[in-house]
């Protein structure tokens, strides 16, 4: 458009986007090097060799346009820098006040939705025309009211949550909806977890899933380094508009499309998989789920094993190591995806895990690929002043780099052994992952069964080795 305006004899700098847009770089960077010190540094160094030029054409339009900010890679992902530092809630133009929204290029920009931010995906003919000023049209969506009451029981996280939602609302359908949730059990769910729900919208379906601004969205703004004139401001706009919420007061019910319900009480640690999100799998239920899957037909629940078959052990040398592999055998354990390490409860509770196991004295087998790549660098700042980033590493989930990584399938090659090993025995391997897909062949071509699980799952089933594992029990160490 500016040699356009160039060739029409015009100033070309008067072509800049007329909405503000921000752009981050995260889904770049692949896990190449895991299991090391120096892999976040070594993964970025070869993000940008084979980046170069795109990497300096972005440098050059973060100067060259107006009304753009460009975050450079190994900042994080997108969603989880709109969370921290980009997204207003509030917009403030020239003394003008109106309720801020965003459209992203990316299926899971709901997640603001988390923060009261009204925002979706959009294709990227649909971004462009809203950056030169061109308005979104849409028919009128129904919206599905979700009241959630009580509150998580220990040991449940903000991902078994959020499965169990995903589970729900596929179920009832939500297709082209949006969905509000709202209800006393709102107060028990901090920010970060309302994230993780309004993260997986594609997942279950709808445009977007909403969570309106109370006083836990005005704490979150404070403790992100908005300031305290911003905060104020906001919830000034806001009340004086009823559209802040208040769970503390019994409202009159409200008026939706339709409803469901949820008691915070009854939700299980879970797992999703072994093909679709919503495929959700309590963890006591998981290891007969499994031998299910294997004897199953050919599906999303099935890999039709032949009985003779499903107890097949591969052997291998790794490095030199006498090594083994056989059906539901773990390759690939990655704590990843802006879902869940956004959240600190989970991230902390997955170091948690590590410590433990590695008072215990137990160990990860070297063949299995672990990583550990953050939302944004806050994560590591945690988890390094908390001391608890030792224990990871000691684990093998080594940072690896801020981006999407494994959740978007960047997740680099396994050892030559492992895949000679997978390959020429036909063995059904599995990766555990705290993303938010896990369709055959997104994660890895070679893993067949990809697991959805909250970050301390991640760990878990990485010590285990296997997602054929009764973990549940009292007895396990490390649950």
């Amino acid at each position: 458009m500016r040699d356009a305006m160039s060739k029409l004899g015009s100033d070309p700098n008067k072509i800049n986007p007329l909405v503000p847009v921000d752009l981050v770089i995260d889904h770049s960077v692949q896990v190449d090097v895991a299991r090391s010190a120096n892999a976040a540094q070594a993964n970025m160094e070869l993000e940008f060799h084979r980046n170069k030029e795109r990497f300096g054409f972005l440098k050059w339009g973060s100067s060259a346009f107006r009304n753009m900010l460009v975050v450079p890679p190994g900042s994080g992902i997108v969603h989880q820098v709109n969370l921290e530092y980009l997204a207003r809630v509030v917009f403030n133009n020239g003394g003008i006040l109106y309720p801020d929204s965003v459209v992203g290029t990316d299926s899971h920009t709901t997640m603001v939705d988390g923060l009261g931010v009204a925002g979706w995906g959009v294709g990227g003919i649909e971004a462009e025309a809203a950056m030169l000023g061109q308005p979104m049209s849409m028919v009128l969506p129904g919206v599905v009211g979700f009241k959630l009451s009580g509150k998580l029981r220990n040991g449940v996280t903000a991902t078994d949550l959020v499965l169990t939602v995903t589970q729900m609302l596929r179920k009832h359908g939500v297709v082209g909806k949006f969905v509000e949730f709202y209800g006393q059990g709102m107060s028990e769910l901090s920010l970060a977890d309302r994230a993780t729900i309004a993260n997986m919208s594609p997942e279950y379906g709808a445009t977007m899933g909403f969570f309106p601004v109370d006083g836990k969205t005005l704490d979150y703004l404070k403790l992100t380094g908005r300031s305290d004139d911003t905060v104020a401001m906001v919830e000034s706009y806001l009340r004086a508009n009823k559209m802040f919420v208040d769970h503390s007061q019994v409202d009159a019910e409200r008026v939706y499309s339709s409803y469901l319900e949820l008691n915070l009480e009854e939700v299980e640690p879970c797992l999703s998989g072994p093909k679709r999100p919503h495929d959700r799998v309590t963890l006591k239920n998981m290891k007969s789920d499994w031998l299910s899957c294997l004897d199953s037909d050919v599906g999303f629940k099935g890999f039709a094993v032949p009985k003779e078959s499903q107890g097949k052990v591969a052997e291998f040398s790794f490095h030199g190591t006498p090594a083994k592999i056989k059906h539901g055998d773990v390759v690939i354990a990655a704590i990843t995806s802006c879902t869940n390490t956004s959240n600190p409860n989970v991230m902390l509770g997955a170091a948690l895990v590590a410590k433990k196991a590695c008072e215990l004295g137990l160990e990860v087998k070297p063949w299995i690929k672990t990583s550990l790549a953050p939302g944004s660098g806050v994560v590591k700042k945690y988890l390094d002043k908390s001391g608890l980033q030792k224990y990871l590493d000691q684990l093998g989930f080594h940072i690896v780099g801020y981006g999407c990584t494994t959740c978007i399938g960047n997740s680099g090659e396994l050892d030559e052994s492992v895949s000679a090993a997978i390959t020429e025995n036909d063995i059904v391997a599995a990766a555990v992952l705290s993303g938010n897909r896990n369709f055959e062949g997104r994660v890895h071509p070679l893993t067949r069964a990809n697991y959805l699980a909250s970050p301390p799952l991640v760990v878990a089933y990485a010590l285990a080795g296997t997602v054929c594992c009764p973990c549940y029990t009292v007895h396990c160490p490390f649950m």
